[in-house]
């Protein structure tokens, strides 16, 4: 390999976007192969186009064995950027189509479930309903993934609990603060007393998440700063529907985020039991990436998500 060639115009001439994209299906695959049937290409055109882009950058993008083809650190940078330059790219082509006609147009967001029920669904609901060629691709997930796919720019933005620290490429605006819930159905016979503690309720049957999950721990760990043990659930799972279903039985008990009493269910109507856990009121925030413009349709969205969350921030 030759010395790295700087960035000039010589090594913008050289390099071609199709050639990225190649190079992205190779990284991905693991094969010159793989990527070759991906693109529907063959693969000495796969080969050749790695080899251009090695001889304008003057390094080794990927290794090459009978076993197929492993990234070096240089061919992982830059299959990175190229992930995010098509995703600019792709905005780009949707800004002039929302621009041309702003009653169609493609979004993808990040959310936790329970805030995809009191927020995301119902800003969805709204604006197919107003444009109904909008197309909405949400991804749910934990405020650590969420946090990444943010980063890696595969959703334009998140609506989550913050939790942890920001990573320093995102920047957060705070919608409301909440804190978590001892909750059941409003059936259930301790709705009607006035005085409970933790202990009081060890034994009853609990629908929670797993202990090794993101929030799962995070309840656990409120349980513990009131000294007591988390309880054990009969079920664990991180299932909404199956924590729906064993709420509307009028018997299991959960801990939800405080804001999902404030959510009109379907045929289940849920009460928080008088049991403070110790957990101090938490931020939801919008996560974004930091000098990433968003696309009309996402900031069409956000209005809408804003005008959802006034109510929740004065509780």
């Amino acid at each position: 390999m030759s010395d790295f060639m700087p960035w000039d115009d010589r090594t913008k001439r050289r390099l071609k976007l199709r050639d990225l994209d190649v190079l992205l299906a190779v990284v991905e695959t693991g094969s010159m192969g793989k990527a070759a049937k991906r693109l529907n290409i063959s693969q000495p055109a796969v080969s050749k186009a790695v080899v251009e882009l090695e001889d304008a950058l003057g390094v080794r993008l990927v290794d090459r064995s009978r076993r197929g083809v492993v990234s070096t650190p240089y061919g992982l940078a830059l299959a990175k950027r190229s992930v995010a330059v098509f995703n600019d790219l792709r905005q780009g082509v949707q800004d002039i189509d929302f621009l041309s006609d702003p009653t169609k147009g493609e979004i993808r967001i990040g959310t936790t479930e329970p805030i995809a029920t009191a927020i995301v669904l119902p800003a969805i609901d709204k604006l197919s309903r107003k444009y109904p060629r909008m197309f909405f691709h949400v991804v749910a997930g934990d405020t650590a993934s969420l946090y990444r796919d943010v980063s890696e720019r595969n959703i334009e933005f998140a609506i989550c609990r913050m939790i942890g620290r920001l990573p320093e490429e995102l920047a957060a605006e705070v919608l409301f603060y909440d804190a978590f819930s001892i909750v059941t159905s409003a059936r259930n016979p301790l709705t009607r007393r006035r005085r409970l503690t933790l202990a009081d309720l060890r034994n009853e049957p609990w629908a929670l998440l797993p202990a090794d999950s993101f929030f799962g721990s995070v309840i656990a760990e409120a349980f513990r700063a009131k000294g007591q043990e988390p309880p054990r659930p009969t079920v664990a799972s991180v299932s909404t529907n199956i924590q729906n279903e064993l709420l509307a039985t009028g018997r299991f008990l959960t801990v939800l985020p405080g804001f999902m009493l404030k959510v009109a269910w379907r045929n289940l109507a849920l009460k928080a039991l008088p049991v403070a856990l110790p957990n101090s009121p938490m931020p939801i925030g919008l996560i974004t990436l930091k000098n990433r413009t968003l696309t009309p349709l996402a900031r069409l969205f956000i209005e809408n998500v804003r005008a959802l969350a006034k109510p929740l921030a004065r509780r």
